[in-house]
């Protein structure tokens, strides 16, 4: 299972429809568990959170290190493999500051753009997909 911990308001409408469908098709181990807070609680709970050894948390924020889908797939099933939590980490508006991403095992960047964070939850599901596919070896990915 992946945990995804969002800032934020809830989804709805649209994008919440479109998360659903993405999380709707994925299978063990790449199904979603998802915790939306207060941008301010989830900062406050990062703040105090130990990041065991036994999660992989990702934190999403445009300062990381981009991946290609296949990497980010390699990324999750390492972390499988090794029978580690995966936690995705999905900031407030203003990211995250460097405490909390040096606790982090990979900061993720999609690109240096900045995205709506209820989009950005489509995105990520979205990519959870694709690599759940890609390591299927299904056509839902091609180069």
């Amino acid at each position: 299972m992946i945990k995804i911990l969002a800032g934020g308001k809830k989804t709805s409408g649209a994008y919440q429809e479109l998360t659903n469908e993405y999380e709707k098709r994925l299978k063990k181990p790449f199904d979603l568990k998802w915790e939306v807070m207060d941008e301010d609680k989830l900062t406050a709970e990062l703040k105090k959170w130990p990041f065991s050894g036994r999660d992989f948390v990702i934190l999403c924020d445009e300062r990381g290190k981009m991946l290609g889908s296949p990497e980010f797939a390699q990324v999750l099933e390492n972390s499988f493999n090794y029978s580690k939590n995966v936690t995705i980490i999905i900031g407030g508006a203003y990211g995250f500051d460097d405490e909390i991403r040096s606790k982090a095992d990979l900061v993720w960047s999609f690109s240096k753009l900045v995205f709506p964070h209820m989009l950005f939850r489509v995105m990520v599901t979205e990519q959870i997909y694709r690599a759940q596919e890609i390591l299927s070896g299904s056509k839902y990915h091609h180069e």
